[in-house]
């Protein structure tokens, strides 16, 4: 069962300090929707650090290379959560963060500073924006679905595969 905090506890930060990837969702629920919901998107953020900005305020430096769904879907004002795995086998654990997030131009965000010091130099692909995200909540959980992995180095360019890319598949109207 999840225990539920109003912001990131001193425990949750030292798990999200150590992780090697996190996992950013967000799904549109804004009122042109119509009620639709358009399809969830989860990103994998590796290579690239979660900033605690204070217990509940957090950030990161988001690059190009993929689309640009948390972007939109924080500007209709939507939900997005964001998920740290602990894969070591002597601590299983999974934290999430809930909130609303942000995105605006490097240039722009007052934490630009503070995230430039440590950009993600193995990813090789220019920066695009600042994802600025407020905590209204954090939950953990066990764990026990989570495998138990060593992290072994960040993907760069020159490996990042295409093998399971394969050709678009068209749509049902």
């Amino acid at each position: 069962m999840a225990n539920y905090y109003s912001r990131i506890t001193d425990e949750q930060a030292k798990m999200i300090r150590n992780a090697p990837l996190f996992f950013v969702g967000s799904a549109d629920f804004g009122e042109e929707s119509d009620n639709k919901i358009d399809a969830v998107n989860v990103s994998p953020k590796g290579g690239v650090p979660l900033h605690m900005i204070s217990p509940n305020h957090v950030a990161y430096l988001d690059y190009t290379g993929s689309g640009n769904e948390t972007a939109r879907h924080s500007e209709t004002g939507s939900p997005v959560t964001v998920m740290v795995c602990a894969f070591e086998e002597e601590n299983a654990g999974i934290i999430r963060l809930y909130g609303r997030a942000r995105a605006m131009p490097i240039e722009d965000s007052p934490l630009a500073d503070m995230l430039l010091a440590q950009p993600a130099d193995e990813i090789a692909l220019p920066m695009r924006q600042v994802i600025d995200i407020r905590i209204e909540k954090t939950s953990t959980s066990c764990g026990y679905g989570v495998p138990v992995m060593s992290f072994e180095r960040d993907r760069t360019i020159e490996n990042r595969g295409r093998l399971y890319k394969g050709a678009p598949v068209p749509q049902r109207a």
